[in-house]
C-alpha cells in the first residue's frame, strides 16, 4: 500500500471518514491512497466502528485513539487488510458524526484586522479585547453538511439606503477555515487547560463558513452572527488524526501583550498549506500557522466558564488570512466588501459569488521529503435562491 499513488493519503496520514457504497449502510473507513480499508469490516476492534458513525470512536479517548491507529498502520503494512478494500471512487462520503455543537472563532489576526478596517474605516481595526482572549460564536450544528452537498443562496433581511428589506443575499461569501472534532469532554463546570487540551482533540477538518454579508452587517448589531451564517457550513469528509499532523506543529504568532495564565502556554500550531478556488482558479492561499489563537488556546477558553464539550464537536478557526493580499481568506477581504472585484483565471469578474460558482477549498502538510497529509475537498457548488 505504501507505494501507490496516495493523493495525500499515504500511510503517515489515515484520515477517518464514514462512506457508503450503493446505497447500502453507512460504514467507518480509513483512507488510504485510492482506497479505504473498511473499519467496520474487521474483527479487531471491539465493536468501535459497527454504528456507521465516529462517535463511539471518539467517546473511547485519546489513549484509545493511538491505539487503533497503530492496530490500522499494523494491517496495512502487513497485507491483512487487503480483502477489505474499496475504491475511494466509488463511494459517497457522509458527515463522519452528528455535530452536536457548533462553535467558530475569529482567530486570525490579519483576518480581523482587515476586516475592521473595511467594515470600520477610521477606527481601531481590532476590538480592544482581541488580542485578550480567543473571541467566537456558537453557530448551528443542524446546518453543517460534508463536502460537495450543493449551497442555496439564502433570503435575509438586508440593509438597502434607509429602511430594511427582505429577499436574496447579494453578497454571498466563503471562509477558508480549518477545525477540529473532539472526543468526550470533563464533567460540567470543569475546564480543560492549554497543556490538557490537545487530548481532548481527534483531528482536523477543512471548513467554509459561507456567510451573507449583507444579512450579517445589519443584523450584528449590537450582537454577532445569526442568520447571515447560519444556513450552512461545508467541511471536509475526511478527518485527519492530530497524530497525523505531529510532524508539521510550527511555532505560533508571538502574542502581545502575553495572554492571561489561564491561556498559557500556548502551544503549538500547525504549518498547514490553504488554498480556496471558485471554477477553478485559485483566489487565495494561506496557511494555517499564521493563527495568532492556538487550538489549545481556543478550548480552553471555551471550557473556562465551566462549560464542557462531547464527542463529535466542531470548533472552528474562523477565516485563516495571511499578510499579503493574495493571503485573504474570503471575499469580503480580497474584494474590499465588492467594492474592488478580483478578475479569475477565466475572466469572470468577482466581487461575491455568483449562482453556479463552485467554490473549493483544499489543504495540504508536508514535502520536502516529508510525507504529503492531504484533506480532500471542501466544496460546494451555489445553487439560486428559491423563489
Amino acid at each position: 500500500m505504501t507505494g501507490e499513488k496516495t493523493n495525500g493519503f499515504p500511510l503517515e496520514n489515515l484520515p477517518y471518514g464514514v462512506f457508503s457504497i450503493a446505497g447500502r449502510d453507512r460504514r467507518v473507513g480509513v483512507a488510504i491512497g485510492e482506497h479505504i480499508l473498511d473499519l467496520a469490516a474487521l474483527p479487531d476492534f471491539g465493536g468501535l466502528f459497527e454504528l456507521g458513525s465516529l462517535e463511539p470512536l471518539l467517546a473511547a479517548g485519546h489513549g484509545v485513539w493511538l491505539a487503533v491507529r497503530r492496530e490500522v498502520i499494523d494491517l496495512l503494512t502487513s497485507g491483512k487488510a487487503e480483502s477489505h478494500l474499496t475504491p475511494r471512487a466509488q463511494a459517497e462520503m457522509h458527515l463522519p458524526c452528528r455535530i452536536g455543537n457548533y462553535v467558530d472563532f475569529f482567530s486570525s489576526r490579519e483576518h480581523a484586522t482587515n476586516t475592521g478596517r473595511i467594515l470600520r474605516p477610521g477606527t481601531e481595526p481590532l476590538t480592544p479585547n482581541w488580542r485578550h482572549l480567543p473571541i467566537g460564536y456558537h453557530g448551528r450544528a443542524g446546518s453543517i453538511v460534508v463536502d460537495g452537498t450543493p449551497i442555496r443562496r439564502p433570503w435575509g433581511q438586508r440593509r438597502t439606503s434607509d429602511t430594511p428589506s427582505f429577499g436574496p443575499t447579494s453578497k454571498l461569501d466563503f471562509e477558508l477555515e480549518v477545525g477540529f472534532i473532539t472526543g468526550q469532554g470533563p464533567e460540567l463546570g470543569a475546564s480543560v487547560t492549554t497543556a490538557e487540551a490537545e487530548a481532548y482533540i481527534f483531528g482536523l477538518v477543512l471548513v467554509n463558513d459561507w456567510s451573507a454579508r449583507d444579512i450579517q452587517a445589519w443584523e450584528s448589531q449590537p450582537l454577532g452572527p445569526f442568520l447571515g451564517k447560519s444556513f450552512a457550513t461545508t467541511i471536509s469528509p475526511w478527518v485527519v488524526p492530530l497524530a497525523a499532523l505531529a510532524p508539521y506543529r510550527a511555532k505560533p504568532p508571538v502574542q502581545d501583550p502575553p495572554p492571561l495564565p489561564y491561556l498559557t502556554p500556548a502551544g503549538k500550531g500547525i504549518n498547514l498549506e490553504l488554498t480556496a478556488s471558485i471554477n477553478g482558479a485559485v483566489v487565495t492561499r494561506s496557511n494555517l500557522k499564521n493563527l495568532y489563537w492556538t487550538m489549545g488556546q481556543q478550548l480552553a477558553h471555551a471550557t473556562s466558564n465551566g462549560a464542557t464539550f462531547a464527542p463529535g464537536d466542531l470548533y472552528a478557526s474562523g477565516t485563516v488570512s495571511g499578510s499579503t493580499p493574495g493571503s485573504r481568506g474570503c471575499l469580503l477581504e480580497l474584494t474590499s466588501n465588492g467594492t474592488e472585484p478580483i478578475t479569475l483565471e477565466n475572466g469572470q469578474v468577482r466581487g461575491y459569488l455568483e449562482d453556479g460558482d463552485i467554490v473549493v477549498l483544499s489543504a495540504s502538510a508536508g514535502g520536502k521529503g516529508k510525507p504529503m497529509i492531504g484533506f480532500g475537498t471542501c466544496s460546494g457548488t451555489i445553487l439560486p435562491a428559491r423563489r
